[in-house]
């Protein structure tokens, strides 16, 4: 059956995949991003895939972009069957000398914009008491990771929220949350991390540097050992499902998770 598919994020990597693939498979998509002037590299993809799919403006920042699309999905359509939010922003730098207004930006881009899009489709789906609401997390929402507790801490919030919604939306209203936890994926998002690291200072002249560069120098053997997916896989990497699996199932306590990261990411 043909669903209505809203996703976020769409103007670069995983969103575009996502929006394609669900075309292909015969769902009515609306595309998403802050700034549609951006949109080249959706339309060919979409182009090279034979498959249409409408474009709107959604930035998950701002509350009456996030109202405004979702409204107009419902004028079109009369429904949302499902809510992708994938719309994400990285980070790398140690909590000590990130700035507070960095801090709040990851935030509020990857938490309460997951917020801002759930709580906007929420009363209609539940009116339709149906529903699929898919939130990008990722394995940083599960392990913490060196100079990532920023993003990580935004990503473990995700978490909860999805977790804590699914134990009595579910069940009352039969709308469905899905958490899906990639590893590294090779597109933009690596690319943008770097960027904003250079436009914050780079690489600061502290204690924290040299970690930092162990962190940095072990980026491209990460890639080589299938730590990093290509944007058309939507599910978690091998890598990432043995990366959490002492979370997950075998450590209750954390610590042998912890040592791990430690040798994964520093040697």
């Amino acid at each position: 059956m043909s669903k209505v598919v809203l996703v976020t994020g769409t103007s670069t990597g995983l969103g575009i995949a996502i929006a394609v693939q669900a075309a292909q498979a015969g769902h009515t998509v609306y595309a998403t991003m802050r700034n549609t002037q951006k949109r080249d590299a959706l339309d060919r993809a979409a182009e090279a895939a034979g498959v249409s799919l409408s474009v709107l403006q959604l930035d998950v920042q701002d509350t009456e972009s996030v109202t405004n699309a979702v409204e107009t999905v419902i004028a079109e359509q009369g429904r949302i069957d499902v809510l992708v939010n994938n719309a994400g922003m990285g980070y790398a730098r140690s909590l000590e000398q990130a700035d507070e207004a960095d801090i709040q930006k990851i935030l509020d881009i990857n938490y309460m914009g997951v917020a801002r899009c759930t709580k906007a489709v929420m009363p209609h789906m539940r009116k339709a008491r149906a529903g699929h609401i898919i939130n990008i997390s990722s394995v940083g929402g599960l392990v913490g990771q060196p100079f990532n507790e920023v993003y990580c801490g935004a990503k473990f919030a995700v978490e909860g929220l999805t977790e804590s919604m699914a134990s009595y939306i579910t069940p009352s209203f039969g709308i469905h949350f899905t958490a899906v936890e990639p590893g590294g994926i090779s597109s933009e998002f690596a690319n943008t991390v770097i960027e904003q690291m250079v436009q914050t200072g780079g690489m600061l002249e502290d204690e924290y540097l040299p970690i930092l560069q162990k962190y940095v120098a072990g980026s491209q053997n990460r890639q080589e050992t299938g730590i990093y997916q290509t944007p058309v896989r939507i599910r978690t990497s091998e890598w990432s499902e043995a990366f959490t699996r002492l979370k997950t199932g075998l450590d209750p306590d954390g610590l042998k998770q912890q040592a791990q990261v430690v040798k994964q990411f520093l040697g």
